[in-house]
C-alpha cells in the first residue's frame, strides 16, 4: 500500500537495542494505520497480564497514512500502551506537528520496550536513531524539556513528560508542541516507568503517493472547504464555544456531576475566552481552522502566556468544581501542561476531593481550602500533584484507588477512567458508549446523540431520520455506527472536527476517502470504512477481555443512573434497566458474547486467525 513506510522503529530501552519492526501488509489492509496498527502490534507482542508500569509493557507512537501530507486535520498521532488506569490496552491522540515529522522519518511509528536504568531520551532525527542520557532533563517541565531539545535538534518536534510522569501520577500525560496532550490513559506514567523523558523526531523523506497530482487537488479542495465560514466560526471560539449550549441543554457537568447547569457558565464560556483572553489562534499541521487558543493573563501573580484550554479543560477545572474564574482556569491549564497532567482527570479528581471533604471523608491539607469553587485551591492541588508533595501523592493514585480506601460511592469514573465533560443523562446513547468502551469513559469516540438530531445526517451511513437525544430508540445502532466511524478516523488519523463536526453540517468522509485513494491507491467505500473502524475497536475490546473484563464491567456510576435535578434535561437519568436494554442490543449488533467476540463476527471482519 502506498503512503505508508511498512515498518516501525523498535527500541528496547533495557539493552538500548534499536531495530526495525516490519508490519505485515495484511495488517494495513485490515486496520489501515494509526490506532488499528498500534492495537495489532500490542495484540501480537503482549501476552496479557503485564503490569502497566512494568518493563514488559509497550509504548507505541503511531501515525496513519495521512500524516506527513499536510492535509487539514491530519496533524495528529496516536499513542498506545497498557493503561495504569484501566489495566488494559488503550490509546490517546494529540494534535500539533509531531505527527508530521514522525510520518516523514521513514517509519510509521515507534515501539518502546523495556526500561532504562537511568533517564534517557530517544532521537529519530533523519538518519540518527539513538538512546541518549537525559539526567540533565529529569525533573524539568515539559516546556523546559521541549525548549532544550528543540535547540539541540533544529527543526525537530518533541514529545515529553514532566515531573508528573516521572512521579508516575496515574493521570499524567505526554505533551508535545507546548500544550498538545496525549492525555487520558496515564501514558505519562508509562513513559516515566521506562525512564524515558522524551522522544525527538525530525523527518525529511517524502511520502510515497499513488497519484500525487490528484492528492494535491484533493488537499487544496479540502482545505478550501475547511476554511469556509462555518469552519472559521468554529475556529473563532474553539471547542470552548460549546459551554453555553451544553449549559442550556442541562448537561454541562457541574459540582461533580450533581447538576448539569452552572450559574457561572458565561464567565467561563468560549465567547468570554475569545473576548478577554485570546491573543492569537494556533493550529495543527496543514489545518486552516485554527481552533487552538493562545492566551494571556495573570493569576496569583503568575503569568500565563501561551496555549489556552479546550472545552473539556474549561468545564473540568470550571463548572465541575464551581469555579467561574477563567484566569485561574488558564493558569491551571498551563501548570497541567508543564507538569504533564491530564486536565480532565485533574478536574474530576479535585471535584471528588471537594465532595469528599464536604461529606467528612477527607481533611483539607495545610494551607488549602477544599470548599467548592476555591480557585486558589485548584492551583495549589495541581502543584502538589505535579511535584509529588504531601496531599498530592494521595490524589495522584487516581480516584478509583482513593474511593477504595475511603469507602465512598461518588467517584465519577468508568473502568478507572475519569468521566469527560459530557453528562450522558441528556445524551442517552452517549451513556452506552461510556459504559461499553474498552478505554473507559471516553468523549472523542463516544456517540454524541446531539449529532443525530439533524435531518441532514449523511445518507451513506444508513441513518436517514432525526433522532431524539433523550430517547432510547435505535441508540445501540447509532452508537455502533458512530463508534466505528470514529475508530476509522483514529486509524486514518484525522481530527473529528474537520470530518464530522456538529449535527450534519460537516461530513467530509467522501472527500477524505478520495484523498486516501490518491495517496494509497486503495479505494475504500462507506461499508469498508466502517469495517476498518470496527476491527480496531473490537480488537481493543478483545484485549480488555483478555485482561479479565466481563460484561458487568460495562456499567455507569450510580450518579449517572439518578435523575438530573434541574436545567434543560431536568428529570432525565439512565436507570439500570434502560442501560441494560441498550447494552443487550449493542452486544448483539457487535457480535459480543459474554467475554469474547463471536467466531462469526471475527470471520466477517477477516480476523478469524487472530491468536489471543
Amino acid at each position: 500500500m502506498n503512503g505508508v513506510s511498512g515498518k516501525y522503529l523498535d527500541v528496547n530501552l533495557s539493552n538500548e537495542k534499536i531495530t526495525d519492526y516490519n508490519v505485515p501488509e495484511k495488517w494495513y489492509e485490515l486496520f489501515l494505520g494509526g490506532r488499528g496498527i498500534a492495537a495489532r502490534i500490542m495484540a501480537e507482542e503482549l501476552q496479557g497480564g503485564e503490569k502497566p508500569l512494568g518493563p514488559a509493557n509497550l509504548l507505541v507512537f503511531s501515525v496513519g497514512p495521512l500524516q506527513g501530507t499536510n492535509l487539514g486535520g491530519a496533524g495528529r498521532h496516536c499513542v498506545a500502551a497498557k493503561s495504569p488506569k484501566t489495566n488494559s490496552i488503550s490509546d490517546s491522540y494529540a494534535g500539533g506537528f509531531f505527527a508530521h515529522e514522525l510520518a516523514l522519518s521513514g517509519y510509521d511509528g515507534i515501539i518502546v520496550r523495556g526500561k532504562s536504568e537511568s533517564p534517557v531520551y530517544l532521537t529519530l532525527v533523519d538518519s540518527e536513531r539513538e538512546v541518549k542520557p537525559a539526567d540533565d532533563l529529569w525533573g524539568k517541565t515539559t516546556y523546559e524539556t521541549e525548549s532544550i531539545l528543540k535547540e539541540r535538534y533544529e527543526g525537530s518536534r518533541v514529545s515529553s513528560i514532566g515531573p508528573a510522569g516521572e512521579n508516575k501520577v496515574y493521570f499524567s500525560c505526554i505533551i508535545n508542541d507546548m500544550g498538545r496532550a496525549a492525555g487520558r490513559p496515564g501514558f505519562g506514567a508509562v513513559m516515566g516507568s521506562k525512564n524515558l523523558k522524551a522522544v525527538v523526531v525530525r523527518g525529511s523523506r517524502d511520502k510515497d503517493y499513488y497519484d500525487k497530482e490528484k492528492f494535491s487537488k484533493v488537499r487544496k479542495d479540502f482545505t478550501r472547504k475547511l476554511a469556509d465560514e462555518e469552519g472559521q466560526e468554529f475556529g473563532k471560539y474553539g471547542t470552548a464555544g460549546g459551554v453555553l449550549g451544553l449549559n442550556e441543554t442541562g448537561i454541562l457537568p457541574t459540582e461533580n456531576f450533581r447538576r448539569g447547569e452552572f450559574e457561572g457558565a458565561e464567565q467561563i464560556s468560549g465567547e468570554r475566552l475569545y473576548e478577554d483572553y485570546l491573543v492569537e489562534r494556533d493550529t495543527c499541521t496543514g489545518c486552516p481552522v485554527r481552533c487552538k487558543r493562545v492566551v494571556k493573563t495573570k493569576f496569583l501573580d503568575e503569568e500565563v502566556d501561551g496555549a489556552g484550554p479546550e472545552y473539556e479543560t474549561v468545564a473540568a477545572l470550571g463548572s465541575l468544581i464551581l469555579n467561574d474564574d477563567l484566569s485561574a482556569i488558564l493558569l491551571a491549564n498551563k501548570k497541567c501542561n508543564e507538569y504533564g497532567i491530564d486536565t480532565i482527570s485533574a478536574g474530576v479528581t479535585i471535584a471528588y476531593a471537594m465532595e469528599a471533604h464536604e461529606k467528612g471523608y477527607l481533611d483539607a491539607p495545610d494551607g488549602l481550602d477544599l470548599s467548592w469553587g476555591k480557585a486558589e485551591t485548584v492551583i495549589g492541588l495541581i502543584d502538589k500533584i505535579g511535584k509529588g508533595e504531601g496531599f498530592g501523592n494521595l490524589l495522584a493514585k487516581g480516584i478509583q484507588s482513593i474511593e477504595g480506601e475511603l469507602g465512598t460511592n461518588f467517584a465519577q469514573q468508568i473502568k478507572g477512567q475519569e468521566l469527560p465533560m459530557h453528562d450522558p443523562r441528556g445524551k442517552k446513547g452517549f451513556g452506552l458508549s461510556y459504559a461499553t468502551s474498552p478505554r473507559g469513559a471516553t468523549h472523542v469516540e463516544g456517540m454524541h446523540d446531539t449529532v443525530f438530531e439533524s435531518n441532514e445526517t449523511a445518507s451513506e451511513l444508513g441513518l436517514g431520520e432525526k433522532y431524539d437525544r433523550l430517547s432510547l430508540k435505535d441508540k445501540a445502532k447509532l452508537a455502533k455506527v458512530y463508534e466505528d466511524l470514529m475508530s476509522f478516523t483514529n486509524s486514518a488519523i484525522t481530527c473529528r472536527f474537520t470530518t464530522f463536526n456538529r449535527a450534519g453540517d460537516r461530513y467530509n468522509y467522501p472527500e477524505l476517502r478520495e484523498g486516501l485513494n490518491a495517496l494509497t491507491g486503495r479505494s475504500i467505500g462507506p461499508e469498508e470504512m466502517l469495517e476498518i473502524g470496527e476491527r480496531g475497536l473490537l480488537l481493543l475490546k478483545l484485549l480488555s477481555f483478555r485482561e479479565g473484563y466481563v460484561r458487568e464491567d460495562d456499567d455507569l456510576t450510580d450518579r449517572l443512573k439518578s435523575r438530573l435535578p434541574s436545567g434543560g434535561s431536568r428529570g432525565e437519568g439512565l436507570p439500570q434497566e434502560d442501560l441494560d436494554a441498550m447494552r443487550e442490543e449493542y452486544y448483539e449488533l457487535r457480535g459480543l458474547e459474554e467475554e469474547w467476540v463471536s467466531k462469526e463476527k471475527l470471520k466477517e471482519l477477516g480476523m478469524e486467525e487472530l491468536d489471543l
